[in-house]
């Protein structure tokens, strides 16, 4: 026989999650009759009292939080950012002379790109963090730990790029480069201003996904001792077992960096994408 006790507990789970459905399904009909904006602004907040909530039932020390953010932001998510667009901005020129030597008809040119486009997304990232670091040493290359982590993070990429940069440039009708020649032009004239120009609209939202990418996984330069955000987190909170606060902390500035630089993509593809409007 089930005990009284437990027996009321059920009645009480069951009782909460019908109270919680209803209130779920008063809420959906409720935003069916508000305008779209509404509806994601309002669902966004939603969402995020949920988040701060669970947060808040891990019993959080926001004191300690408060005094350890500011350190956190001026050093950690400041040294995240700087390897961070350095890395973006290396992996972009290597994504487009990578792209351009695999559409080469050169068998060199091809054959380089090619291995180093498969060893690169072949292999895990912070295993190539690890060869950089402690392998170029080996060959008499001593390396500082945020160039080599910058390094790591432009070569992993950049073979990634390289193929969102190959297949935007062959988005471009052939039609387009045949008329260039027609008309006299060279081939790398016709590539620089002609092809590229508009395969950079096509290859913008997915270089804009690396980079958001690339900004989380910046975190692995920290077993380097490089002091980015996680390594901060980490440390901050050793001393009086507050990792959870840390932790949490640097998740929170991790996802807002993240939504800047969303905004900021989102702007670049508005500007590149006027030429599509009618």
């Amino acid at each position: 026989m089930i005990a009284p006790a437990a027996e009321a507990g059920w009645h009480i789970r069951i009782a909460a999650a019908l109270v919680l459905s209803l209130i779920i399904v008063a809420n959906l009909e409720g935003l069916r009759y508000l305008q779209f904006k509404w509806q994601v602004g309002i669902v966004w907040c939603e969402l995020l009292f949920l988040a701060l909530a669970f947060f808040n039932s891990f019993g959080l020390s926001y004191e300690f939080i408060w005094s350890r953010l500011p350190f956190l932001i001026t050093q950690g998510a400041f040294t995240t950012i700087y390897i961070s667009v350095a890395a973006i901005a290396i992996s972009f020129f290597i994504a487009l002379v990578g792209a351009l030597a695999k559409l080469s008809r050169n068998g060199v040119a091809y054959g380089i790109s090619t291995f180093y486009i498969s060893f690169f997304r072949g292999t895990p990232l912070l295993l190539q963090v690890y060869l950089i670091y402690l392998g170029l040493p080996q060959l008499g290359f001593i390396v500082d730990a945020v160039p080599a982590g910058i390094a790591a993070l432009s070569l992993c990429y950049g073979a990634y790029m390289a193929e969102i940069f190959r297949a935007g440039i062959e988005a471009i009708p052939a039609g387009q480069r045949e008329a260039g020649r027609a008309l006299g032009l060279r081939d790398g004239i016709i590539m620089r201003k002609i092809t590229l120009p508009q395969a950079i609209k096509i290859v913008i939202p997915p270089t804009g996904n690396q980079f958001i990418a690339m900004l989380k996984d910046s975190s692995l330069v920290s077993v380097m001792g490089v002091w980015e955000l996680m390594f901060l987190a980490r440390t901050q909170g050793r001393s009086e077992f507050k990792h959870l606060e840390m932790l949490i902390t640097a998740a929170v500035v991790y996802w807002l960096i993240s939504i800047v630089f969303e905004l900021i993509q989102a702007r670049i593809e508005r500007h590149y994408g006027k030429s599509s409007l009618r």
